[in-house]
């Protein structure tokens, strides 16, 4: 079994600090340039901070500090418990999903918190509050900073926990953790295009409502003002292209990098190479080894049964378990079979019983049927079963024909090596039978139980009593049309019946 991953929580915490710290103090910048120089209202009543103002300022700080520590300790804890099983185990496999999620919440919770201490409570314990500026102040911190914040924590957190991943799930099961909330393409580029269009829009209009509102009130100082706004524009472009190609990176990426490894493992896979399980992500494990596992199955299923009951049953519409259907059941052996054994080298026999059931098989196929077994020289096969087929009566007879006219082109065939033509004998019988797997524990065959099973081989056997190569029984008779070639024989009785089993010779 694999070994998951050792989690230390405190290398957990390291990469959560990595991960917020560094984007955290990036837009703590852009907010300071925000309202120094976009909605500068805090500047029109700039003054020398106060004592109290200074110490409500360190003491937030340190708050929204303290506040992501905690939360970071306490959600990564139970992380050291991902190779536990049991309940703990699963809580630290569902944390371990959910990382990404987790450093984006804390960092909306800090920038939330932000927005409530500067922009509400520093105002109103200080004297400023004025609601609109407050409102303002909050969605200049919240929306304008705290928002591309947090979806640059998602994304950054994504792609680093990607490659650390597979550690803590060596044997898959990733896409089988509950409370993983999964984020479609769709998703991710409808986020990106508020980011990088709705946000610097509402930052323009800001900055034109207040460079507007500060040229009316500034009378001959209108051009230092315009000075100002062309300042803001340059700004806020270059800021846009910046957050937007960066955004859009970390997007692509998380697109474009599941999508090349499954690329380069459908490569893999195409040539014939299932063992790229366990190198990709969870659900195109799953597809692969389904992938590995029917295609072994088709071919080695389709060796057995026709390729239309293959399908049926690997679809799963053939029920195998015993049911009572109407089938035509059809025997065929080889006349003289002993002597030409003796009298033949035993590879040959191999050889030529091989391509003799071969075309036989073949014939049985063409008209839906199914071979059920080898016994001896002897042919068992089926038609309606297991696959319903509603004319399996005229099937059976035809693909007798079939066998009949494949028979002598083989010989043919055989006659200018000097081989000796192999003669058969056909049964055809119709009736209901109990059909379905029948065997042992450990080893299984489709089968056919019931009195039309042995009615159609004493047909069979009756090839040879009276000269005639097939066979049909008066059961089958009636559920032809009357276009074949059948003739009337008289009444026989067989082993095991008391009453006259009506026979037809096929012409």
């Amino acid at each position: 079994m694999a070994q998951v991953a050792q989690v230390d929580p405190r290398a957990m915490r390291g990469q959560l600090a990595w991960i917020i710290l560094p984007v955290n103090l990036l837009a703590a910048v852009v907010v300071f340039t925000y309202f120094r120089f976009v909605d500068y209202a805090t500047v029109e009543i700039a003054h020398v901070p106060l004592a109290g103002e200074l110490a409500y300022f360190v003491i937030g700080l340190a708050a929204l500090i303290a506040a992501g520590v905690v939360l970071g300790v306490r959600w990564a804890a139970p992380l050291a418990d991902v190779a536990t099983p049991g309940p703990g185990g699963d809580l630290a496999r569902r944390r371990a999903a959910q990382m990404p999620w987790a450093v984006a919440a804390i960092t909306a919770i800090g920038w939330g918190l932000a927005g409530v201490i500067w922009g509400i409570v520093w105002p109103l314990l200080f004297g400023t509050f004025v609601p609109f500026r407050s409102a303002r102040t909050v969605i200049g911190i919240v929306i304008v900073t705290g928002l591309p914040a947090i979806a640059a924590v998602f994304f950054i957190a994504e792609h680093r926990w990607r490659r650390l991943l597979p550690g803590l799930f060596p044997e898959g099961g990733l896409t089988g953790v509950g409370g993983v909330p999964q984020l479609s393409v769709r998703a991710r580029l409808l986020a990106i295009f508020f980011l990088v269009s709705e946000i610097p829009v509402f930052v323009l209009g800001m900055a034109a409502y207040r460079g507007a509102s500060t040229a009316l009130a500034g009378g001959p100082e209108a051009d230092s003002v315009m000075l100002r706004m062309l300042a803001i524009v340059a700004f806020l472009v270059l800021a846009t292209i910046v957050v937007s190609a960066g955004l859009a990176f970390f997007v692509a990426r998380s697109v474009a990098e599941p999508l090349g490894r499954l690329e380069r493992a459908m490569v893999d896979v195409e040539r014939g190479r299932f063992d790229v399980i366990g190198r990709l992500t969870e659900g195109f494990n799953h597809m692969v080894r389904g992938l590995g596992e029917r295609a072994f199955l088709r071919e080695t299923f389709g060796k057995y049964v026709s390729a239309e009951i293959r399908d049926e049953i690997l679809a799963g519409h053939v029920a195998l378990e015993g049911q009572l259907r109407e089938a035509t059941i059809l025997f065929a052996d080889i006349r003289d079979f002993t002597p030409w054994v003796e009298a033949s080298d035993p590879r040959e026999v191999v050889r030529d019983l091989n391509a003799y059931f071969t075309e036989m098989e073949t014939a049985i196929r063409a008209h839906g049927g199914l071979v059920l077994q080898y016994i001896g020289d002897e042919i068992e096969a089926v038609f309606g079963a297991p696959v319903d087929k509603p004319n399996h009566a005229e099937a059976a007879v035809r693909a007798a024909l079939d066998m009949r006219a494949r028979l002598a082109a083989w010989n043919a065939a055989r006659q200018p090596a000097g081989r000796p033509p192999l003669r058969n004998g056909i049964g055809v019988h119709t009736g209901t039978v109990l059909a379905g797997s029948i065997g042992s524990a450990d080893r299984l065959s489709y089968a056919l139980v019931g009195d039309p099973v042995n009615l159609a081989s004493r047909l069979q056997s009756l090839t040879k009593e009276l000269q005639a190569d097939i066979l049909v029984s008066g059961t089958t008779r009636a559920k032809l049309d009357g276009d074949l070639p059948l003739v009337s024989l008289p009444a026989v009785r067989v082993k095991g019946r008391t009453a006259e089993v009506e026979v037809y010779a096929l012409g």
